[in-house]
């Protein structure tokens, strides 16, 4: 038997529910143990961690812990200024699977250009998949989810509202400077293309054709996008998402 120490630093206090900030987890043992599975024994999934520190030396989640230990967690974003010699997540991803809780962030994502694979009805065994086969980090609110050995990448979003989720995934991916609204198709998830208004003048309505004379087109659906009075709105809420980042966080 031996007792390993935790300590949780940066933003994963979230998934230690009402326990204090910076709180001791003890979890005693009486055989060898990967480190990452006694840190998910205290509800952290391992996407969240950007590095681990036992008895002050960096180690990887596939480390054996095998006799009494003191050992630091810290968060991915905790890490910006540090060493990148000993993450444990890549820092940037601009590719998403999102599970199917997710669907006002998904949208969101595409708004702001985003590559994001979204399926109301998928279930984990489809999403994991499409996860590793597509090589895109997944976005879901399931910590046991991101607890599969298979997740490389991901995130789980503390906010329950759909903008503060997108601010969040932003600032995690480092996403802000590849920001490119309106330039993927909402429904399928394909880039838009500029077409000329003669190439799409028979699917307008009569107003549309009038009033309008720029037009994208989805490469994938078909589906025709255009600067209507829908545009305003989704432009005000785009920039009322892009005024939520400090200048260090561009």
């Amino acid at each position: 038997m031996f007792t390993i120490r935790l300590t949780f630093h940066g933003d994963l206090g979230f998934f230690r529910g009402s326990r204090p900030s910076g709180e001791i987890a003890e979890r005693t043992l009486c055989g060898k143990t990967s480190v990452k599975d006694v840190i998910e024994s205290c509800g952290v999934p391992h996407p969240e961690v950007g590095l681990i520190l036992l008895d002050g030396q960096p180690v990887n989640f596939a480390h054996v812990v095998e006799e009494n230990a003191i050992i630091d967690v810290y968060s991915v974003r905790s890490l910006r200024t540090q060493s990148e010699k000993h993450r444990l997540q890549i820092h940037c991803s601009k590719r998403f699977v999102a599970d199917g809780h997710l669907g006002k962030l998904a949208r969101n994502l595409r708004l702001l250009g985003f590559d994001v694979a979204y399926d109301r009805q998928a279930q984990d065994r489809q999403l994991l998949g499409v996860m590793e086969s597509e090589n895109r980090a997944l976005l879901t609110r399931d910590r046991r989810l991101l607890m599969h050995a298979i997740v490389k990448a991901g995130y789980c979003p503390r906010s329950q509202n759909a903008d503060e989720q997108t601010i969040e995934v932003i600032r995690r991916f480092d996403l802000f400077e590849s920001i490119a609204s309106f330039t993927r198709c909402l429904r399928c998830n394909a880039p838009l293309q500029e077409v000329a208004k003669a190439d799409v003048i028979e699917k307008l309505e009569p107003l549309t054709n009038i009033y309008y004379d720029r037009f994208r087109r989805c490469t994938g659906c078909g589906q025709i996008y255009w600067a209507g009075s829908h545009f305003s709105k989704l432009q005000k809420r785009l920039d009322e998402i892009r005024a939520r980042f400090a200048p260090r966080d561009a």
